[in-house]
């Protein structure tokens, strides 16, 4: 328990009731003619008897009484921290085309990988920090999805963040030929529909109609363009809009690409870039396209600082008294000091 006092200057005045004792002490032993060193002499002397041996009991009990008063005065008090810190909430769906496309090979920071495996490095990098450009989203709502011919969740929206990068490790390319599309208006819906289902869901838990996230964003990259699904990314869009979600996309352009010391011409399907733009402004996000996969770090900062979250710390300190046992002990203690004074017969302080 942490305590701490109202008046803690009243303990000075315990030295004063200790000071006065003493004085009173000495006063009444020199009226009797006994010298204080003398005074277990005298009660020696005294003989055995009971009477005499209590005698002083009326004193300590009332210095006693005095003491333990001054205790409730300084009005003991237990403090109950009730620091409240509440942040502004920003939910975010890590959208990741795993396409046939993204197989392709490419040099990363110097090292030769394939798209797929770059962008699992950088978002990676994005949710945990890199201690350099990018900060970790610490406290954020985070959700994976993964999308090629079909649009799948790998990690709903969490805040553990360890399990979803476990999650975003394992993500793989696909195998069969069938699921190497891509299908973009898909995957855009589905993210916002499990924006929007996790905001409904805390609305519910917190019985607050009025609650809103702060921020509710879709963040996907796609080397291509939207050709498969059920949804178009212009439905998405709308969806999107009348929901509050705001879209980003980074569209990893095509050109060549170095491997094995040779350069081959990608011939795989363009980002169509004036289309994803009208997608991701339309809901008042943004469109970015890479040239090189080493841009992607600056685009993920970019975004980094868009959507940060904001903490706000209120502190404020309550108090349990706990002064009532010492002041109830106190009278107590003078209350028998009084009887035994009478019963004994004492001169008192």
């Amino acid at each position: 328990m942490n305590w701490t006092y109202a008046y803690p200057w009243v303990f000075w005045l315990a030295s004063l009731v200790i000071l006065v004792a003493l004085v009173r002490v000495v006063m009444i032993s020199r009226r009797r003619g006994i010298a204080v060193p003398a005074a277990s002499s005298r009660l020696r002397a005294a003989g055995s008897s009971f009477r005499s041996l209590l005698r002083p009991i009326p004193t300590l009990l009332t210095i006693l009484a005095l003491l333990v008063g001054l205790v409730a005065l300084a009005r003991p008090r237990e403090i109950i921290s009730d620091s409240k810190s509440s942040q502004d909430a920003i939910a975010l769906q890590l959208v990741v085309d795993r396409s046939g496309s993204m197989d392709e090979p490419a040099a990363f920071k110097g090292e030769q990988t394939n798209r797929l495996e770059a962008v699992k490095k950088v978002v990676e990098q994005f949710v945990v920090g890199d201690s350099k450009d990018l900060r970790g989203r610490e406290g954020d709502l985070l959700g994976l999805i993964v999308f090629g011919t079909f649009a799948d969740t790998i990690m709903p929206l969490t805040q553990s963040h360890e399990a979803l990068v476990e999650a975003l490790r394992r993500i793989e390319l696909p195998t069969i030929e069938r699921e190497r599309s891509t299908a973009i208006g898909d995957a855009l819906i589905l993210a916002c529909a499990r924006l929007k289902a996790s905001e409904d869901a805390m609305r519910a838990e917190l019985d607050d109609e009025e609650f809103e996230l702060k921020s509710k964003a879709v963040v996907l990259l796609t080397d291509g363009e939207n050709r498969a699904g059920d949804f178009t990314p212009d439905q998405a869009a709308s969806l999107a809009k009348d929901w509050g979600v705001k879209i980003y996309i980074i569209g990893i352009r095509g050109g060549t690409t170095q491997a094995g010391g040779f350069f081959r011409l990608n011939m795989g399907q363009e980002v169509n870039e004036e289309r994803m733009s009208d997608v991701a402004e339309y809901t008042g996000g943004h469109f970015w396209g890479v040239d090189s996969l080493d841009q992607l770090t600056d685009v993920y900062a970019a975004i980094d600082e868009l959507e940060r979250t904001e903490i706000r710390v209120s502190e404020s300190t309550r108090y349990e008294e706990r002064f009532q046992p010492y002041a109830i002990a106190s009278m107590l203690l003078l209350v028998g000091a009084y009887l035994t004074r009478a019963a004994f017969g004492s001169e008192v302080v």
